[in-house]
């Protein structure tokens, strides 16, 4: 028995809500064997995120309140990139606002955050950092912490799935080969 797989046909797209660059959006799609089938997504811009290391291989993440899980999490700095942004800039301006510190970045890849989303989470690499400046945040309710862990701290972290972005982390530790 052969089986054929194939994308299924759009029929309508209509946006539910959308602010501050988030949005859910309503597809309908015809299924192969007949019928119809509402999905509700999550709309977003692309995102950027890193695993930051210091020259003596602390992994640097940032201290800050969630709203989703309603409580502070240590996560990988990163964030959206601005209008006309590319992606590497994006994610060197994060670091350094979140942080403080600037070293040498590198682009890992890309994931797909769900299968109900319509945008992508993308990862970088940044090694040899140093601390530049103080953290400088955007006035938009941003207070983050930079916070320091050695190699085995962070892998411990990440396997208790306390931050938002556990296979980011695991794929920049991958491309490092530091698994």
């Amino acid at each position: 028995m052969t089986e054929s797989i194939s994308n299924w046909k759009e029929l309508s797209r209509e946006e539910v809500f959308s602010k501050y660059g988030r949005g859910v959006e309503k597809r309908v799609y015809l299924l192969p064997q007949g019928g119809e089938a509402i999905f509700y997504l999550n709309k977003g811009h692309d995102s950027v995120a890193c695993l930051a290391l210091t020259k003596n291989q602390e992994v640097i993440l940032a201290k800050q309140f969630r709203p989703g899980p309603a409580e502070v999490l240590l996560e990988m700095p990163g964030g959206g990139s601005r209008s006309g942004e590319d992606l590497q800039t994006a994610i060197e301006r994060e670091l350094l606002e979140e942080t403080g510190y600037r070293g040498k970045s590198e682009y890992v890849g890309s994931i797909l955050p769900s299968a109900y989303a319509t945008y992508r989470k993308n990862v970088f690499v940044v090694i040899d950092c140093e601390k530049v400046a103080d953290p400088k945040l955007e006035d938009n309710g941003e207070l983050i912490e930079p916070k320091l862990l050695t190699l085995g701290e962070f892998r411990e972290h990440l396997r208790s799935g306390r931050m938002t972005d556990v296979e980011l982390g695991y794929l920049a530790l991958d491309y490092l080969k530091l698994l």
